[in-house]
Formats: C-alpha cells, structure tokens, sequence
C-alpha cells in the first residue's frame, strides 16, 4: 500500500482530545476488568485527565443578599 501522499497535521487541541480519548479507554478497560491497573497508573491517570478535561462544578445564582432570583415574564404581543 501506499504511503499518503498529504500528511494529516493535528493541531494542539484535536491532539489534546485524542490523549484524553486514550487515557479514558484505558481507565474504561481497567473498570471492565480486561486490564490490571495499579493505585499509582490510576492516579497519573485521574492527574492526566484533570489538565485535558475541564472539571465540572456547581454554580449557585443568588439575587441581592443572598435571595433567589425573581423572574418576571412579560408577554409581547
């Protein structure tokens, strides 16, 4: 076969998603029982994956002093 003739060049992010993608079939092999990881492999993992992937985090709105917001709806006509 072949060699491509157009090299495929990633950029930084589509290279980021492909390592995090990788990192999280491994972890997903392991839960699965197909592969053995160790406590130090699953925390370099979770570490890895902490720079790759955003964390998620509640976020609470609150009005003036700390009461819930009003919301009024007014119909247009």
């Amino acid at each position: 076969m072949a060699g491509r003739t157009v090299k495929i060049r990633h950029d930084d992010q589509t290279r980021s998603k492909i390592q995090a993608a990788q990192i999280i079939n491994r972890l997903h092999a392991c839960v699965m029982g197909e592969i053995a990881l160790d406590a130090s492999q699953v925390s370099a993992a979770k570490i890895l994956l902490g720079k790759a992937l955003p964390d998620l985090a509640s976020v609470q709105h609150s009005g003036q002093d700390g009461d819930a917001i009003k919301h009024e709806f007014k119909w247009i006509d």
